[in-house]
């Protein structure tokens, strides 16, 4: 029984790695995505080309633009003169935020009146207007507080300050709130989920479309037999890629990796569950490759945008939020990000692996049936 599961085995893997192709597939293009997402993908806004068009060109007004330059957010790169210069300036693209100083901006000031600073933005990358936006509000409001204690000293109220509230703020797991430590454990669970999926889906229609799936089916061996020893080796080349990716991110990105590995390694063992089940799936209804690749890529694309890889579950509709919890990499996301930067353990994943045990076994069982039926 398990000679005939050890020759199918063999035989996969050497099929796999006898294709120079497809060896420089499972190395390559893993390590090219974990370099975009790791440099490339960044939610960090800084340095926002802006525009600052002064009417008033006063002390005052200059100070607010120096405050503004001297920040990590902004870079000034233009001074319109007119509103059809900034509309212009605006559509190209060339800055995304303007501020504009009316003319008796140090006038209102001097008297204790609210100045008025009107600022425009471009709104078709809302995300990066909003935080752009959350700068403004936070440079101003500091500008202001400087103001009215400027004005107080005047007044005789010398070494007044302000009373108020300081923020003094801790951030837990990742200090500087760098983007490449959510994107790259994320990275690494989408290379292991992809890469079984496609190996699996690939390689059994392959037999079929050639015709040595037929042969196989006529010697000694059952069905289960026969879709253990084909999808093994694909599940087992998934891990090691993760394993190479994970390795990468610790060492060459410096992601920390705080929890058990042990733990992580088990995560991925029932996460791999599930992307040999789904891949076995897309197998049963796929009669050529060309069908496995675009049944593939149609389930990719919802599974990854679902799994809160790059968007918060939590800002979707409530109704969507609960199609997410039939996906896998929605769980293996937390657990991968929970060890790497949080060091989590079982008693807080625990929950996390019984859901990937059961959707593995979900997966594999329903599968296997389709299998099966498909031989017959």
């Amino acid at each position: 029984m398990f000679k005939r599961v050890r020759f199918l085995f063999v035989k996969e893997l050497i099929q796999v790695l006898r294709d120079k192709r497809l060896r420089i597939t499972l190395i390559f293009p893993p390590i090219f995505q974990l370099i975009v997402f790791g440099y490339a993908a960044n939610l960090d806004v800084k340095h926002i080309n802006t525009a600052v068009r002064d009417l008033d060109q006063s002390v005052e007004s200059r100070e607010l633009i120096t405050r503004f330059g001297s920040s990590k957010y902004f870079d000034i790169i233009s001074y319109p003169q007119t509103p059809k210069e900034i509309e212009a300036l605006i559509k190209k693209g060339d800055v995304i935020l303007s501020i504009e100083i009316p003319s008796d901006f140090s006038k209102k000031l001097k008297k204790g009146d609210t100045a008025i600073v009107q600022i425009i933005l471009d709104g078709t990358e809302s995300n990066t207007a909003m935080i752009a936006l959350g700068y403004v509000g936070r440079i101003l409001s500091e500008y202001s507080t400087t103001i009215m204690i400027k004005r107080l000293n005047r007044q005789g109220m010398v070494g007044f300050e302000e009373a108020g509230v300081e923020l003094e703020q801790r951030i837990w797991f990742n200090p500087n709130a760098e983007s490449r430590l959510f994107y790259v454990p994320g990275v690494i669970a989408s290379i292991a989920f992809l890469i079984p999926i496609i190996l699996t889906a690939q390689a059994i229609v392959r037999e079929r479309e050639i015709g040595t799936l037929e042969q196989i089916m006529v010697t000694p061996i059952r069905s289960w037999e026969l879709m253990v020893g084909k999808t093994l080796p694909f599940a087992m080349i998934g891990l090691a890629d993760a394993i190479m990716i994970a390795l990468i991110g610790v060492f060459w990105f410096e992601v920390p990796l705080r929890g058990n590995p042990l733990i992580l390694l088990l995560g991925n063992v029932l996460f791999l569950m599930s992307s040999v089940g789904i891949g076995l799936f897309i197998s049963t209804i796929s009669s050529t490759q060309q069908q496995a690749q675009i049944s593939t890529f149609f389930f990719m694309m919802p599974a990854f945008i679902l799994s809160g890889f790059a968007f918060p579950l939590e800002n979707m509709p409530e109704w969507l939020q609960y199609i997410t919890y039939a996906n896998p990499l929605r769980y293996f996301l937390i657990i991968i990000r929970g060890v790497f930067l949080k060091g989590n353990g079982l008693d807080i994943l625990w929950s996390e692996m019984l859901a990937l045990a059961i959707l593995g076994g979900f997966m594999i069982l329903l599968s296997s049936l389709r299998f099966q039926k498909r031989l017959k």
